[in-house]
């Protein structure tokens, strides 16, 4: 059998590939009732290797089965413990909590989101994910009932990734689309 020396870098990767494949098949992932969503296309710098090519891969699609679902589950195997967000907008909290707050509020008014992965671009340890969000707006939002409205917005989201979850994210959504789709902004 061929055997590889145990280098620091290659000591890191198998364990990123161990601990991918533990959480890939926790328990957790069975209770959201829903699969991973499956980018539609994917663009890797050919320098990550396949190890964290793949560990990165699998934080970025269980942050948008989150997304997807609503499922706290999936954040919390997506996100580091010391998880930042460095677009952070007023009023929601920093941290792990803080998607969960965002989830939350914006399910209120669109109880059906769904999140799709268009594209996945790995670069280094970066996670950039064009993501479209679809539903329909049957809740409420400031206060306004919906009217089952459809909802169609993208947005973008860049994520380090470190030891196979998501240490930072930086965000944009198209908001104003959104706005115009509740009818809170008119053209």
């Amino acid at each position: 059998m061929n055997s590889l020396p145990l280098t620091p870098r290659r000591a890191v990767a198998l364990a990123v590939m161990a601990t991918a494949t533990v959480l890939s098949s926790t328990p957790a992932l069975a209770a959201a009732g829903e699969p991973m969503p499956e980018p539609a296309h994917t663009v890797a710098d050919r320098s990550i290797s396949t190890a964290q090519r793949e560990a990165m891969t699998l934080a970025a699609r269980r942050y948008v089965a989150f997304w997807n679902t609503g499922e706290a589950s999936f954040a919390r195997l997506a996100l580091a413990p010391d998880f930042v967000d460095r677009t952070l907008p007023p009023g929601r909290p920093q941290g792990f909590e803080g998607p969960l707050f965002a989830s939350k509020n914006f399910r209120e008014a669109v109880p059906d989101l769904k999140a799709e992965v268009q594209e996945l671009m790995l670069v280094d340890d970066r996670v950039i994910a064009r993501l479209r969000f679809t539903g329909h707006y049957t809740g409420t939002f400031q206060g306004k009932s919906g009217d089952g409205r459809s909802v169609n917005f993208i947005a973008t989201d860049i994520y380090r990734v470190a030891n196979g979850l998501i240490a930072e994210n930086w965000h944009i959504e198209d908001n104003l689309t959104l706005l115009r789709q509740l009818g809170v902004v008119h053209p």
